[in-house]
């Protein structure tokens, strides 16, 4: 029986210094992984901070990475900043968005080429670095959004940049097997994280919590296990997305 313990392995957590990231990183320790967090622009840096500190009172190995993950090349010296800290990578996990709701009518060109950069363009080349760095038989996951999977309005850019990412799992799934390296995507309902909050009102709000069970918004705390299940048990899994949202949707 293959078995893939995250005890002793290595894992570099894109926007993991807070929310579902930050979960990500401290359950990992937890485990006994070493973990690289990554964080995005000083604002979230005491968060990362605080994270790495969980890390560290785990007993394990933690370090701070920073860097703007739309530039490839920045993406590319995260990847070997991770392996350079940690001795090597195994897992790796792209927690990364950006959400805009707004009509198609309003959109500007720049928040078109904003909201795909984030959600498809930096998901695309974190894919591809992690590919190139990490160990045979790695894991890459990649959080996506179960609006891949709902009929509505508004979330075109969002939805829309975060659509392509299911076909460079697909593909990467197929190029990295031969390696052994699993690749997948989760897709969560909208979670209950101010990541949301900025977006809609609050009657939207009962709206979306009516559409899932228990009337409740998805909980970083229902998909950080499954990142967990897909790095070690999952293993098998590969090139899918798993909608996990508590019903919100399906397909």
């Amino acid at each position: 029986m293959t078995v893939y313990p995250l005890e002793g392995r290595k894992i570099l957590v894109a926007g993991g210094g807070k929310n579902l990231g930050g979960l990500i990183s401290r359950q990992a320790a937890s485990a006994g992984a070493d973990v690289a967090i990554h964080y995005n622009s000083e604002g979230s840096r005491p968060e990362a901070e605080a994270t790495l500190a969980a890390v560290q009172a785990a007993g394990r190995t933690g370090t701070l990475l920073t860097g703007d993950l739309t530039d490839p090349d920045t993406v590319a010296r995260v990847f070997d900043d991770a392996v350079a800290a940690l001795g090597g990578l195994d897992v790796a996990v792209n927690t990364v968005g950006k959400v805009l709701r707004k009509p198609i009518a309003e959109t500007t060109e720049s928040e078109y080429d904003g909201m795909f950069d984030v959600n498809a363009k930096s998901a695309y080349f974190f894919i591809k670095e992690a590919g190139r760095t990490l160990h045979d038989g790695g894991k890459i996951i990649t959080i996506v959004t179960a609006l891949l999977a709902a009929f509505t309005d508004g979330y075109s850019t969002y939805a829309g940049g975060k659509s392509p990412v299911e076909h460079f799992t697909r593909a990467a799934a197929k190029e990295y097997a031969p390696r052994g390296i699993s690749v997948t995507a989760i897709a969560p309902g909208p979670m209950d994280t101010p990541f949301f909050y900025g977006q809609e009102t609050p009657e939207r709000v009962e709206f979306h919590k009516s559409q899932a069970m228990g009337n409740q918004l998805t909980q970083i705390e229902d998909i950080a296990p499954i990142v967990s299940f897909l790095a070690t048990d999952g293993w098998w899994i590969t090139g899918q997305t798993i909608f996990a949202n508590g019903g919100y949707t399906t397909r």
